[in-house]
């Protein structure tokens, strides 16, 4: 982690990343599955709750925060350094501390939506530019396959709305084929996300000449 990065992780981590139970002998990144989180226990209130998946280095996450400070965001993110860095963004964007409504759990998030939120808990979804593994062979490890499409639909509550983004066409049309497929959920718009800030990969995606596709479901 950059030094920048660790000093905001070291300032900031005991306030936003919860310390969530992990199964005895687990890595970090798994949640014990016996663990539902409570937002009212987390925030002290109770308000509409996002939930970024892979939350990156936290572009998304502290713009939206920022703009919507009576929602409350939950990121899950993987990857440490990338925590690290969201922290950082989020010292420059309230030019001092934490933001109180934003929490981030390191843990993988395919395994966690499966329990970690009660059924209809969530207002919306965030899958902002998920890796695509672009090669054929590589794309049973994409995010969006019909068992997380059907975790997602779990958590939405009623008229929730599940957001994704990304710059690849053929992950867009899987995005597509696999989230369509389900009858709960249907096409609402195409246009971008109000909350999502141009991130740097969009800007590589577009500097490659890559479109960027824009996606949202609603619960129906």
């Amino acid at each position: 982690m950059p030094r920048t990065h660790q000093a905001a992780w070291d300032r900031l981590a005991d306030q936003v990343v919860l310390e969530v139970p992990r199964p005895m002998g687990a890595t970090s990144t798994v949640v014990d599955p016996a663990y539902c989180l409570d937002p009212r226990d987390v925030f002290g209130r109770l308000a509409p709750l996002v939930v970024e998946v892979g939350s990156g280095s936290g572009d998304a996450l502290v713009a939206g925060a920022a703009q919507r400070p009576g929602w409350d965001f939950i990121a899950l993110e993987v990857w440490k350094p990338g925590i690290g860095h969201a922290l950082a963004k989020m010292e420059a964007q309230t030019g001092a501390g934490a933001q109180p409504n934003v929490r981030i759990v390191e843990v993988d998030a395919v395994v966690a939506l499966q329990t970690m939120f009660a059924p209809g808990s969530v207002h919306e979804v965030w899958t902002f530019f998920p890796d695509p593994w672009p090669k054929a062979k590589h794309h049973k490890r994409r995010i969006v396959t019909p068992d997380f499409v059907d975790a997602v639909v779990r958590l939405l509550a009623p008229d929730g709305v599940w957001r994704l983004a990304t710059d690849w066409d053929h992950y867009a049309e899987s995005m597509r084929e696999v989230v369509g497929a389900e009858p709960r959920l249907e096409l609402a718009s195409t246009d971008r996300a109000p909350l999502r800030p141009v991130t740097r990969f969009e800007r590589r995606g577009t500097e490659a000449g890559r479109q960027i596709t824009d996606l949202a479901y609603r619960l129906r």
